[in-house]
């Protein structure tokens, strides 16, 4: 009785022992790092699933769009510096919630999802960037010639945008009587803006491009300025100036400054011009995005005393620490 006692003990220990092993294995929570993975050759690329020209998740298990194309770009970038073979890679949805906690519990390596660089999430994680500048926008359809600019949407307008979305809360402030209607997803509203139930659709253009340019021939995309002096979250809107201007960045482990180095150096050589040419950068933001979104930019960028800057400019963050200017009394 005694040895049995002794022998069913010592089994529940190894179980244990085991099992405390396997937990210790696979719930490691540590941090990736994008450079040691890239020696060892293999990957995790973290991007969203569900947004056509940015990333999108196709049958055969690839991810195309431009953020997917800067990421994988970067990635083999790091590689040829390094000297080794380009890495495999694998894809990880990584839903707009979750990004910080992704990258700090090392579920990816880098993160390029519409990832706008911002001061609360630089105190979460790292970014290499930024690689697209963006503003907010409207899509509205492509016969539908009664919106050319904000103010047209004040006229029995239905407008349309994600519940909760800071893009459709900034319409509103400038229209307090626009329509608004939410939707639970930019594809329902895209949906519905395809089947009339609604007049526009207001998100990062980007974002909008990728749709318009997935049904083709079907949407346009207007330019959104604040049509007057504004006070947003206590700071100074001037009539004429975007909406909002997000910058999209390479998200990595907090305080990995070796990764944003490298990234930041593929994303300089993305945007260098070819033998004179188009650069890299230049030719995947019009394979995904196309070509009339792309030259829409570029004209608007050109125009005098423009507010809307084309190009990025990997490693500048000056802009987190810009101050706004102060709200003059009364202004609301």
């Amino acid at each position: 009785m005694h040895m049995r006692s002794t022998r069913t003990a010592l089994v529940i220990l190894a179980v244990g022992a085991l099992f405390a092993g396997l937990l210790t294995g696979c719930g490691s929570t540590d941090p990736r790092n994008l450079l040691d993975s890239v020696r060892d050759g293999n990957v995790i690329l973290g991007v969203k699933f569900d947004q056509p020209g940015l990333g999108l998740y196709e049958p055969n298990g690839n991810v195309t769009g431009f953020d997917a194309t800067v990421a994988r770009y970067v990635v083999n970038h790091i590689a040829d510096q390094l000297g080794v073979d380009h890495p495999k890679v694998t894809w990880r949805e990584t839903p707009s919630a979750r990004r910080e906690a992704m990258i700090d519990n090392g579920e990816v390596d880098l993160i390029a999802a519409t990832y706008s660089i911002t001061s609360a999430r630089a105190k979460k994680v790292s970014f290499g960037g930024p690689y697209l500048q963006t503003y907010q926008g409207l899509m509205v359809r492509a016969d539908d010639n009664s919106i050319t600019q904000l103010e047209d949407l004040d006229n029995g307008k239905k407008l349309c945008s994600v519940t909760g979305s800071t893009s459709a809360q900034n319409v509103k402030a400038q229209l307090p009587t626009v329509q608004l209607q939410e939707y639970d997803s930019y594809s329902a509203c895209v949906e519905a803006l395809r089947r009339g139930k609604v007049d526009a659709l207001t998100t990062d253009e980007a974002i909008l491009a990728g749709y318009s340019n997935f049904w083709k021939g079907e949407f346009k995309l207007v330019t959104m300025t604040y049509l007057k002096n504004a006070c947003v979250k206590d700071a100074l809107k001037t009539a004429g100036s975007p909406f909002s201007t997000e910058r999209y960045g390479v998200g990595v482990a907090l305080g990995d400054e070796a990764s944003v180095e490298a990234i930041n150096k593929a994303l300089d050589e993305m945007l260098t011009p070819v033998d004179g040419g188009e650069s890299a950068w230049n030719k995947a933001l019009r394979d995904n995005l196309g070509d009339t979104y792309v030259d829409e930019i570029i004209a608007r960028a050109d125009e005098p005393d423009s507010k809307f800057p084309y190009l990025p400019v990997p490693g500048d963050l000056d802009f987190l620490d810009s101050t706004s200017k102060p709200c003059p009394a009364g202004l609301k």
